[in-house]
């Protein structure tokens, strides 16, 4: 198995973690998808795996099988579950703390709900981009009124306050467009776009990138059983096309959900800071973020990002991305 059954993330590793279950009995996993925290038994199969816990997710109560040819702590199940667009509740105390100080060596229990049939947390969106984007920018936005009421573009370019436009969908107000130059720290920018939302989260996207609607439909839900838990910031796959071909630096996971008092760091390949660390945080596997990208901007980038923040311009991705994806 290369890639993780749940998440497709090609990072399985060595463990050494062992669940205990209700029943008393305790077992020791050899292998660990290091990125989602699924466990693995030696040569298990990935459609048995995930035929296993699809058929497991299936009720209101996700109980654990101590046969079955993976593990899952709580936290890892939350993520896990959000692939079936679920959401996971921890049943007792026990369970509310393990998610806070993950992972946990008690095979995972959690109550089951629809996201889509869930309540939800207002999500502002926002948007990066340069002069020569912005129409196109525009006319996306239609399709993203279904889940969000609030829309902030931030230009790379001289210093203009926010200006509402007009947008088919959306009521007046809901839209705005400021400007600030990037200056070669995307954290900044980010920050700053932050700063334009009028919710208490934000999902951020650049002009190259796109989310199906109705991945957008679930982020509220979302949004709503991260602040259940203490979760600031929400991860999403992206999947990056490279002339069109999916490249095989994938998940490639971006945290673009989050707390819009959460601010960025890093000039480049810049991330939210969490103050109490990765816990959190949680992956979101119902969707992806499409990435669209050419091979000579792959060939580039690297390059230039390294000129901005020496040491932290990543010139290693540059095969992985122009490397078509791969089972």
């Amino acid at each position: 198995m290369r890639r993780c059954f749940v998440c497709a993330a090609a990072m399985i590793g060595p463990s050494d973690r062992t669940l205990s279950y209700p029943c008393g009995a305790q077992r020791a996993f050899p292998l660990v998808c290091q990125a989602c925290g699924v466990l693995l038994a030696e040569n298990g199969d990935p459609e048995a795996c995930r035929a296993h816990l699809a058929r497991s997710l299936a009720g209101p109560v996700f109980a654990p099988d101590r046969e079955a040819p993976y593990g899952l702590d709580l936290y890892t199940l939350r993520s896990a579950a959000t692939r079936w667009r679920l959401g996971a509740r921890p049943r007792d105390a026990t369970g509310r703390e393990e998610l806070r100080h993950p992972h946990g060596t008690r095979a995972a229990e959690a109550e089951l709900f629809s996201l889509a049939a869930a309540g939800g947390s207002p999500v502002s969106l926002g948007l990066l981009c340069r002069p020569a984007d912005r129409d196109a920018v525009l006319a996306s936005l239609p399709a993203q009124a279904g889940w969000t009421d609030d829309v902030a573009i931030l230009i790379d370019g001289p210093v203009r306050p926010a200006e509402p436009v007009v947008v088919a969908g959306f009521a007046a107000g809901a839209v705005c467009v400021a400007a600030r130059p990037l200056d070669g720290d995307f954290a900044a920018q980010r920050n700053a776009l932050q700063g334009l939302a009028r919710h208490g989260w934000m999902l951020q996207l650049d002009a190259d990138e796109a989310l199906d609607p109705e991945t957008g439909r679930l982020l509220p839900a979302l949004a709503a059983l991260a602040e259940a838990e203490d979760v600031v910031s929400i991860g999403l796959a992206r999947a990056n096309r490279v002339d069109g071909i999916l490249s095989d630096v994938f998940p490639d996971v971006q945290y673009r959900l989050n707390r819009t008092r959460l601010r960025y760091a890093g000039r480049v390949h810049e991330r939210p800071v969490l103050d109490a660390g990765w816990p959190g945080s949680l992956i979101a596997l119902h969707g992806c973020i499409a990435h669209r990208l050419s091979a000579a901007h792959v060939r580039s980038r690297s390059r230039r990002y390294e000129a901005l923040d020496p040491g932290r311009g990543r010139p290693e991705e540059e095969a992985a991305l122009l490397r078509p994806y791969a089972d």
